[in-house]
């Protein structure tokens, strides 16, 4: 990846908060899987809300019985990444139809246990890419549709699973294009032990697959062109032969038992096919269906809570609504009260409750009074009202009487326990 891609990567991720660890993942996946392309495009919540995403699209190539498919997915990067794990979907084209299964429902959306257990700071896209390789060549998310004029006796069964036809890199002949991988009759949750895919280690030259990898978008370039002689739009038939009785081995004839035996082996195989696939899709749906109501009633808890903290803010409003009310009331009598009053006494304006604050509150008035006459006798020596002889003697005998009463001041300060 160029620097240029790299810049541009960068600027796409200005609104992520945490832009430099997504770039790494995105870049990581870039480099190793040609297939995928960036985009930033609105994505749209379930409760209708858009927000610009930044997304990877393409192919990604799966292994299925020893084969090589491109298969088409799209991964949607939250603002928060990688703190909250990405949303995955498959993005079928016109020839292909979603495989519904425990791991893919009806929607495209993937569901994998990495992504349920997703680790912040620890998993990577990297590491979901492969176990969704590993995970779809066991279990193919989409099959094909059937196309136009092939015949009902070329293909006796359901539509099998279908994923695209591999990249260039694998050596494909011009007249003989490998077969659609088979269901081989397997449900939605796999005949294996291992219902959850192993972790693919990841080795120093990436994923085995080399080559450029089919471009996504639906373009028929990766697929078998119809009508192409000796082409195989869809694999033979792995159904078992009907047990024929031990009495046909000596004759060699086929006789009508034989023939309903078969009829109804064939019957009941179609018809164990279909109860396992609905009853995978049944099991996918009532998953979906689980998460929601979690969902819904984790919403709900949240929204009682809520509504909770709003009946205590709004008492509590009610409440200091009232004091204020009380409070003003208070005011306005108090103003009228003082309106009333023309005249106020300045010695009844001010009273004390004990003797001590009356005699500290009169040495205060004392004191700033004796302050104003020192300060008007320096002024009238100033003017040359008075000489400096009178001065001196007015201004020692008041520095006196000052001394004595900020002294009477501090006393009663100490004996109220004012002092501090």
């Amino acid at each position: 990846m160029t620097s240029l891609d790299s810049g541009k990567i960068r600027q796409c991720l200005t609104k992520y908060q945490n832009a430099e660890i997504t770039k790494k993942h995105i870049i990581k996946v870039l480099n190793l899987y040609k297939g995928l392309q960036y985009k930033v495009e609105p994505f749209v919540f379930n409760d209708g809300s858009r927000k610009e995403l930044f997304n990877l699209q393409g192919t990604i190539p799966v292994p299925f019985k020893g084969t090589y498919y491109n298969i088409p997915i799209c991964i949607w990067l939250m603002d928060t990444h990688p703190n909250n794990a990405p949303m995955c979907y498959v993005k079928p084209t016109a020839d292909m139809d979603i495989k519904a299964s425990i791991f893919v429902d009806h929607n495209g959306k993937i569901y994998l246990p990495y992504l349920h257990e997703w680790v912040p700071h620890t998993s990577d896209l990297l590491s979901l890419i492969q176990i969704m390789i590993v995970t779809f060549g066991e279990q193919p998310p989409v099959y094909a549709r059937p196309r136009q004029g092939v015949q009902a006796s070329s293909t006796p069964y359901p539509v099998q699973p279908f994923v695209p036809m591999p990249g260039s890199g694998a050596h494909v002949p011009s007249t003989n294009y490998p077969p659609y991988p088979h269901n081989s009759g397997s449900s939605g949750y796999g005949s294996g032990s291992n219902v959850y895919p192993p972790y693919m280690s990841t080795t120093s030259s990436g994923f085995p697959y080399q080559g450029p990898y089919g471009s996504y978008g639906g373009s028929g370039s990766n697929y078998p062109p119809q009508g192409v002689p000796g082409s195989f739009p869809y694999p033979p038939s792995t159904q078992p032969s009907p047990t024929v009785p031990a009495t046909a081995g000596a004759s060699g004839t086929i006789t009508e038992e034989h023939i309903r035996a078969s009829l109804l082996s064939a019957v009941e195989d179609k018809l164990r096919r279909r109860l396992k696939e609905q009853f995978s899709q049944l099991l996918a749906e009532l998953e979906t269906l689980h998460r929601t109501q979690q969902e819904l009633t984790s919403g709900s808890a949240h929204l009682t809570y809520l509504f909770d903290s709003l009946k205590r803010e709004k008492a509590e409003l009610e409440k200091n609504i009232t004091i204020l009310q009380d409070k003003e009331t208070e005011l306005e009598k108090e103003i009228a009260k003082l309106s009333d009053n023309q005249s106020i006494d300045v010695d009844e304006a001010v009273t004390t409750i004990a003797p001590l604050y009356k005699q500290m509150l009169n040495a205060f008035a004392e004191e700033a009074a004796t302050e104003d006459a020192i300060y008007y006798l320096g002024e009238a020596l100033r003017c040359g009202i008075i000489d400096l002889d009178a001065f001196l003697k007015q201004v020692r005998q008041l520095s006196r009487r000052q001394f004595m009463l900020r002294a009477l001041m501090q006393r009663c300060r100490q004996k109220a326990g004012l002092t501090g």
